[in-house]
């Protein structure tokens, strides 16, 4: 059975996140995704703790350690009631109220990217919490630019079971979730954690 194509990454899209309702011995669940925003970019950068050990005058042995995930969205933007729900704001009669007390809720986060030759990769980070929303703005000049901002965020492994992030390819041909990879926060074995 053929595995997932080498192909390079093109594109991104359909950014998904879910909000993290239980994480603990007995299971994890998640409320049902919701779309964010238009994508422009992603950027996961797993933070690994590597050290060696050294005897009889060499290295002798390796071990690394999985520190948190720093995760980084640029996207078109994102909307006021999204802020609330995924910053733990308040939206209100078409206004968002931050206060400094306010404190964002564990949520999972999805999205897909295409590939080269068509295929997709989708992706679901489990558990992580982001912080305010980062805004550049620019006057108008000659040339119009458009701005975008961006939001930042750490994701870490869940107290259930040590997982962090899952992913599958759509040019493996065992992969079967493409259709339904929103719908719900993919499990290993392809259930859901709701």
């Amino acid at each position: 059975m053929p595995g997932p194509s080498a192909s390079a990454f093109v594109g991104l899209k359909d950014l998904y996140f879910a909000l993290l309702t239980k994480d603990d011995a007995t299971g994890v669940t998640y409320d049902t995704p919701q779309k964010l925003a238009p994508a422009v970019t992603a950027r996961v950068t797993p933070q690994v703790e590597s050290v060696t050990d050294y005897a009889d005058d060499g290295p002798t042995e390796t071990a690394s350690s999985l520190g948190g995930i720093e995760v980084e969205l640029e996207v078109s933007q994102i909307p006021l009631d999204k802020q609330a729900v995924l910053l733990g704001h308040t939206y209100q009669n078409g206004l968002l109220v931050r206060s400094a007390g306010d404190v964002a809720p564990y949520v999972a986060l999805g999205f897909r990217s295409q590939k080269a030759d068509g295929s997709y990769l989708y992706v679901w980070l489990y558990k992580g919490k982001f912080q305010p929303v980062e805004i550049n703005l620019a006057t108008k000049g000659e040339n119009v630019e458009f701005q975008h901002p961006t939001i930042q965020g750490t994701f870490v492994k869940r107290d259930f079971d040590d997982l962090w992030m899952i992913s599958g390819d759509s040019s493996d041909e065992s992969f079967t979730l493409g259709s339904t990879w929103f719908d719900a926060v993919v499990e290993p074995g392809g259930g859901s954690g709701t």
